[in-house]
């Protein structure tokens, strides 16, 4: 690949990565409570909207934070010749933690159900020799896979901005391609940095190559000899691509803010008694000239009359009437409904949701029953991303120049946080009874979900607790039999 086609190929990546933006955006503006008031007409909305500017009503978060709070990786487990866990499993958790990873799994993971995907890279630092992996945001970063096989990554390209230029490194398997061009200038300095950070939609075009003072190299050559870009989908199909977790619930979110707006709009005009006055004119107002004199009347504001809750209906014999306060609780009810959709279409308990519908009377089996379908989708979560994370390890292994452990990284297994979430008690149960049946100690510390670098200290401290036992047992047998106590004898 020569520069021009490495331009072309950042061009053409660069333009699938621009149209995805938008729908990024607004989901994660939805995730933050961020909701345009939407399907009223433009009647309502002319006379209305302005005052619910900023109301949300936001089920879009839970649905996604219910998901992210039982996703956590703990590590890699590799066997070794004998059968048993080796010390890489180890050894790649420490470059994990040294990464910061925690923290940058847990925002890529939400980031990933909100907007369908996020991508991770894996890179050497030359100053430590020791791999530098970081957690992407989707509007940023995009793969051009092999068309006859999506599982080969042909390239990536990573983009990103400063206050003046925007930025572009294209990953191929052979060179690593460095572009920039100027970037759009952010609308406020007074936006955080992160918000400045952001791109929205760019103009295609305009790229130059990009030479670092400190490495007049260009294109620079990839040691690892593969794409070091990863991506971590969320649920995605074949022939087609990554779920949000709130795609679905973006209509139903708009509807049920609206719902809130007719609710608040009619407690603030029917929520009191309204009165009418039948067969008399409606009052006037006197008008004044400048010196203060009357010189004629003029109707009382009808727009005033409807805010006191006052209509004048004109004619002879004048009577006065009334009509009680509106009924409120059909809105109410059908957000409730709406809620209840939400949880049936996300799998999210209605516990969660805070929802009534189907959760009266319920007992402790009943709430965990419902937490089922939760469970499952986190599971089905796994299956998609722990490949990726394998691919990951994988990489950090090659950034090390350990092509051995690279290749053993292939047949690991990742291992999650249990999503099940039991009780201390409920735990400690299960736990004593597998241990009744032969599990081993240390199966039943992953299942307890010890951290893996603290697996090996605990059996360390249990080995300690033990050979002091024993030896302690040693002492007082020999001390019985000095004292001429038969072994068997009971005290």
């Amino acid at each position: 690949m020569d520069a021009t086609e490495a331009l072309k190929l950042v061009t053409r990546i660069y333009t699938r990565l621009n149209a995805r933006r938008p729908e990024i955006d607004v989901r994660e503006a939805y995730k933050r409570g961020e909701q345009p008031l939407s399907f009223a007409t433009a009647e309502w909305r002319k006379a209305n909207a302005e005052r619910y500017v900023g109301f949300s009503d936001n089920w879009c978060a839970p649905v996604v934070d219910a998901e992210a709070e039982r996703i956590r990786y703990t590590g890699m487990k590799i066997l070794g010749a004998d059968g048993k866990p080796s010390s890489a499993g180890k050894f790649l958790h420490e470059q994990w933690l040294l990464n910061e990873m925690e923290m940058q799994s847990s925002q890529g993971f939400v980031t990933t159900l909100t907007a369908a995907r996020s991508f991770v890279i894996v890179w050497g630092d030359r100053r430590t020799d020791e791999p530098v992996v970081t957690w992407e945001h989707p509007s940023n970063v995009e793969i051009e896979y092999d068309w006859a096989n999506p599982l080969i990554r042909k390239a990536a390209l990573k983009t990103w901005v400063d206050e003046t230029m925007e930025y572009g490194t294209l990953y191929t398997p052979e060179y690593i391609w460095k572009f920039e061009r100027k970037r759009i200038p952010h609308t406020t300095e007074r936006d955080s940095q992160a918000q400045q950070s952001r791109t929205g939609i760019a103009e295609d075009g305009g790229w130059v190559a990009r030479v670092p003072v400190e490495d007049l190299t260009w294109p620079l050559n990839n040691p690892m000899g593969v794409v070091p870009v990863v991506e971590v989908p969320n649920r995605p199909t074949l022939k087609g691509d990554p779920v949000s977790e709130i795609q679905g619930v973006i209509p139903m979110q708009d509807f049920i803010n609206l719902m809130w707006a007719y609710l608040m709009l009619a407690a603030d005009y029917a929520s009191m008694d309204a009165r009418i006055i039948l067969n008399a004119s409606p009052p006037l107002v006197p008008i004044l000239d400048n010196a203060g004199k009357k010189i004629g009347d003029k109707p009382l504001d009808i727009k005033e009359l409807r805010e006191k809750r006052l209509l004048f209906v004109a004619g002879e014999h004048a009577s006065i009437d009334s009509w009680k306060s509106a009924a409120l609780d059909v809105f109410t009810d059908t957000i409730d409904v709406a809620v209840g959709h939400i949880a049936s279409q996300t799998r999210t308990p209605p516990t969660y949701l805070v929802s009534k519908v189907g959760m009266s009377n319920v007992n402790g089996e009943g709430l965990k029953a419902s937490e089922i379908g939760l469970n499952k989708k986190v599971l089905e979560f796994q299956s998609f991303a722990a490949p990726a994370l394998r691919e990951v390890n994988r990489l950090i292994a090659l950034a090390m120049g350990d092509e051995a452990l690279a290749r053993e990284v292939r047949l690991g297994q990742v291992t999650w946080m249990n999503p099940e979430i039991r009780s201390e008690a409920q735990l400690a149960d299960m736990l004593v009874k597998k241990k009744s049946i032969g599990y081993p100690l240390e199966y039943l510390m992953e299942l307890d979900g010890v951290e893996a670098l603290d697996i090996p200290r605990i059996l360390a401290m249990k080995e300690a607790e033990d050979a002091a036992l024993l030896g302690l047992g040693v002492q007082e047998a020999v001390q019985d039999d000095m004292n001429g106590i038969p072994a068997d004898a009971t005290v």
